[in-house]
């Protein structure tokens, strides 16, 4: 509201399924800038560190997700992304046939394995 425009690229309705309907609508009509913490507290961020940890904390992220199967890594994105775009029981179908993808995966086979023989996977991506 502070340019006299409102906010663009989905960005009204991403926020509401966000922090809430109440708490986009005074964000959005009040234009106030908010501090990293009330941005934690409203789920608005997932973590808060001070600047010089940044870097590393978010290359540590990084590394832990890229350890994992990247197949399912990307299905997993695909279900989630889908929850702003379909209804409750489509989206719960669209997951049900990513998980039967998955299942079907050398990966799922090794991350099973691995599980069972209590070692780390060694995931291929097929």
């Amino acid at each position: 509201m502070n340019l006299g425009i409102i906010p663009g690229y989905g960005g009204t309705q991403r926020l509401a399924r966000l922090v809430g309907t109440g708490k986009a609508m005074e964000l959005i009509l009040t234009g106030d800038a908010i501090g990293a913490q009330e941005a934690w507290r409203i789920g608005l961020v997932n973590q808060v560190v001070p600047v010089p940890e940044l870097m590393s904390t978010a290359n540590a992220m990084a590394q832990k997700i890229a350890s994992k199967g990247q197949l399912a890594i990307r299905m997993a994105l695909k279900a989630v992304n889908m929850t702003q775009e379909t209804t409750l029981t489509d989206g719960q179908a669209l997951e049900a046939s990513l998980f039967g993808l998955c299942c079907g995966t050398e990966d799922f086979k090794e991350g099973t394995k691995a599980f069972l023989e209590k070692r780390k996977p060694e995931f291929k991506n097929r």
